[in-house]
């Protein structure tokens, strides 16, 4: 009888050894050009989660603009954890959808923004149309490729340097106002996001400039080729901060907490920090920083609650339906 009561405590502990190590699968929906960034950390996150418990974790992706993947969160799409341009776009998950706790950017450092990028220039190799500052691109024969800040995160943010751009060199709202509507008519096409917009300034071959995050200009002149492309940092820019969150109705119900916590923690260790460096992303472990200061230039920056009162204000200023985004692009000849 001990016998058979041994054994069976003994399969017992077999059978929850093995329910421990059950596969885990997540899903991060995240905004346009991070499909490289989160390639290379799911990778190693999944190796380190395996090291520590013993379980197979799979990390799935989903990209799209900020704003187009917020929405789908909130209308359904599972996602464990949200990595998105702007914290607005959380907020609104978190507002329209209860998905996520309201005091979800004090769980993590740095208000849950594991790291930074500011908006730069991408232009042809040579800078054939001289485009060496925000004044530049209002010049007559420049086109200006971007996103459309109603979809891409990435083209709010470059949307709120033009303005901060033209009010500091005015001195005044309506200055700026003028001077984003000459920069927006110099804009051809709005893609959906920060990957369009590059597929159609280095693939189509369409305008002189792109504004876009330093991650994705640096990307592109590595993967396109540097003998085509050059970034211009501009004299001064904004500092964009993508956040991330667990989305805390998905995990709770799928009994996936443990493992997305963990994921969002790992961008802020020494590894997962290395990782973002290597993909053009400013890291925020000042270590990490200052061993790739070289690659990433300082600048003065815009900030979004200094400048901007946060982006619950900037949201309803300029992005909202009939705000000031809308006002001037239906304005702007094209």
């Amino acid at each position: 009888m001990r016998h058979l009561l041994v054994a069976l405590l003994l399969t017992l502990a077999g059978a929850s050894r093995g329910a421990m190590a059950a596969p885990v699968t997540l899903l991060n929906a995240s905004y346009d050009p991070t499909r490289e960034l989160y390639r290379a950390i799911n990778t190693a996150f999944a190796a380190d989660w395996a090291a520590k418990t013993g379980e197979t974790v799979t990390i799935n992706q989903s990209h799209g603009g900020s704003g187009k993947q917020t929405r789908a969160v909130v209308d359904g799409l599972d996602a464990d954890v949200v990595t998105l341009a702007l914290s607005g776009d959380i907020d609104e998950i978190a507002r329209r959808g209860k998905l996520i706790d309201p005091g979800w950017q004090a769980r993590l450092p740095y208000k849950s923004t594991p790291y930074w990028s500011p908006i730069v220039f991408l232009v042809r190799k040579g800078n054939p149309k001289g485009v060496r500052d925000w004044a530049d691109l209002t010049k007559p024969d420049v086109k200006v490729i971007m996103a459309n800040p109603k979809t891409g995160g990435g083209a709010r943010w470059a949307f709120l340097a033009l303005w901060g751009y033209g009010q500091k060199a005015s001195g005044s709202p309506e200055g700026a106002r003028r001077y984003v509507s000459r920069v927006l008519a110099r804009v051809p096409v709005l893609d959906s996001g920060a990957r369009g917009a590059t597929t159609t300034f280095a693939e189509r071959g369409l305008g002189d400039v792109m504004l876009t995050w330093e991650n994705e200009a640096i990307l592109a002149t590595r993967e396109l080729g540097a003998d085509r492309f050059e970034i211009v940092v501009p004299s001064i820019s904004i500092r964009a901060e993508p956040p991330v969150a667990v989305v805390d109705s998905v995990v709770d119900r799928r009994g996936t907490r443990a493992a997305a916590e963990a994921y969002l923690r790992f961008l802020y260790t020494p590894a997962g920090q290395e990782i973002i460096a290597a993909n053009g992303y400013r890291p925020r472990d000042p270590v990490v920083a200052a061993r790739h200061a070289d690659r990433f230039p300082a600048l003065p920056l815009f900030d979004i609650d200094r400048n901007f009162g946060g982006w619950k204000k900037a949201q309803a200023t300029f992005f909202a339906d009939g705000g000031q985004f809308d006002q001037i692009y239906a304005a702007a000849p094209h």
